[in-house]
């Protein structure tokens, strides 16, 4: 069923891409993306400097300022190492280490939108180190397609007078990018990730998972960039 969903989110998106709002301010005429590598491939950047946040949001700041780019992206199902910073996500069995959505790197104050007309489906302040921070669900229906989008390392003002059901419009401004104090204890960045089936959660949705789940994870989670499109 999921699989079919999948397949019918992909042609939809296609069919009707000039309906496409946006979730970042983004002119391809003369914005540039870095494309961040956080595998152990990644040879410039180390554990020391990664778990320190202070550290690492610098050496962000830095490779975006060297490479002119408005943005730094990727991570959809990336197997990243920098995750081993919290033990949130080292599970004793196996550690959670893929990546389910798209980061989008860049300044605190980064104003977020929603791309499609939708509704509050539920938030909460996950504050813990390493984790999402303040945290937007959204419930959009597109042509008869239901699915959700997960905005989280937001600021905590987003988060007030909210209430499940709120209606969002389209390309309306929901929340900016959080700073390190209230993100979640990350540099300032947007993870923005698609889910078709909540599972019963509320205000929070792994956005991090086994290697041993990828199969289960891939029907569940659409790839962000169909709707970003940088």
């Amino acid at each position: 069923m999921l699989q079919k969903k999948h397949q019918q989110f992909i042609d939809l998106l296609q069919k009707h891409a000039p309906e496409i709002g946006k979730v970042v301010d983004f002119d391809p005429q003369k914005d540039l993306l870095f494309t961040f590598d956080f595998t152990d491939s990644n040879k410039t950047l180390n554990a020391e400097t990664i778990a320190d946040t202070a550290a690492f949001s610098v050496w962000i700041e830095a490779v975006l300022a060297q490479n002119h780019c408005k943005y730094g992206i990727g991570g959809y199902f990336e197997n990243r190492m920098l995750y081993a910073r919290s033990a949130h996500f080292n599970t004793l069995d196996e550690p959670r280490r893929l990546h389910l959505g798209v980061d989008i790197w860049g300044k605190a104050g980064t104003p977020v939108y929603a791309p499609f007309t939708g509704k509050i489906h539920s938030y909460a302040d996950n504050n813990h180190f390493g984790d999402y921070g303040p945290t937007i669900i959204l419930e959009h229906n597109f042509y008869g397609l239901t699915f959700f989008a997960l905005y989280g390392h937001l600021n905590r003002e987003a988060l007030q007078d909210l209430s499940p059901g709120k209606i969002i419009q389209k390309n309306e401004e929901i929340a900016k990018f959080g700073t390190a104090e209230e993100n979640g204890n990350w540099p300032p960045h947007l993870h923005y990730q698609l889910i078709f089936d909540m599972e019963g959660n509320v205000g929070d949705y792994p956005g991090v998972c086994k290697n041993s789940e990828k199969g289960k994870y891939l029907q569940n989670i659409p790839d962000p960039n169909l709707i970003l499109r940088f």
